[in-house]
This record gives C-alpha cells, sequence and structure tokens, in this order.
C-alpha cells in the first residue's frame, strides 16, 4: 500500500498515535536542522605561540618598506601629475616648448631633491651611551680598508 521508505520516515498506522507521529515529525525535523558546525566564542589570547597570519591587502613588511613603499607610491603619482599637467599644456598650446616645459615642471622636482638631501645632512649625530660594569678597554682606532687590482687585496690601515 506504501512504497519503501527509508529508515526513520513517519508512516500513518505503522503502530504510532497521532501525538507520538507528530513528536517524531518534530525530532526528526529538528535534527535536519540541526547545525554542523561550531563557533568557539571564548576570547582568545593576545599573545601565544601561534605565527601571525597574512591578513588580505598589502603583504606583510617591516616598517621601513612599508615607510618606502608608500613613499614611492607618492612619488610615482606626483610624477605621473606633473608628466600629465606638462603634456596637456603642450597639446593645448601647440607651440610650447618641451625644453621649457622641462624646466618649468622640472625644478620643482630638483628642489624638492635638494631640499631632501639637506635636511639628511642637517639632521645631528646621535648620542651613543656605553654602560659597562668591570674593567673595560676601549679601542677608539679607525679602519680604513681599500681592496685593488683584478686579485682582490685588502690593505687595512690604522
Amino acid at each position: 500500500m506504501y512504497p519503501e521508505t527509508t529508515p526513520g520516515t513517519i508512516r500513518p498506522g505503522a503502530g504510532m498515535s497521532e501525538d507520538e507521529a507528530a513528536a517524531e515529525a518534530r525530532r526528526i525535523i529538528t535534527d535536519a536542522y540541526r547545525p554542523t558546525a561550531y563557533r568557539d566564542d571564548t576570547p582568545v589570547p593576545a599573545h601565544g605561540t601561534t605565527p601571525p597570519v597574512a591578513q588580505p591587502g598589502r603583504p606583510p613588511m617591516s616598517q621601513g618598506a612599508t615607510d618606502a613603499s608608500v613613499l614611492m607610491l607618492a612619488g610615482g603619482t606626483a610624477t605621473a601629475m606633473v608628466g600629465g599637467t606638462a603634456a596637456v599644456l603642450m597639446y593645448v598650446s601647440q607651440f610650447a616648448d618641451p625644453v621649457v616645459c622641462g624646466l618649468v615642471f622640472g625644478a620643482p622636482t630638483a628642489l624638492v631633491l635638494a631640499l631632501a638631501r639637506l635636511a639628511k645632512k642637517a639632521m645631528p649625530a646621535p648620542d651613543v651611551h656605553h654602560h659597562y660594569e668591570g674593567p673595560v678597554y676601549q679601542d677608539r682606532r679607525n679602519v680604513h680598508s681599500r681592496t685593488t687590482g683584478v686579485w682582490a687585496k685588502t690593505n687595512n690601515q690604522h
């Protein structure tokens, strides 16, 4: 009268009352919709032995490398803007001299480079502090090395 059924299906008249059949149906539905994953909401420790995981976006690198890459991106953008402005100016005017445009648009770049070198040389030397315990001998000689020739010969002079 009923086709073959899989285990766990309910057939009317199989020795169950209406209430038992409804309870069995609720149990089967509850089992079918039970979550298959569990999320552990316990807080993760702030430090430990687990290595860091790379996040999407820029790859992990040192602070110096990050600063240098941002500086390169900014310099490339500035160069593209200056070059694009010069190109548009020459195209629109139809008689702009490329040498004059190079001087006008290159002067700010040369000025910035000169100021950067000046600022680098103007930085004070760092203070050096040494803390020793016990007898100490300090040798403060400078050694000047020079390597010359096809076969390298190094001369160290004190």
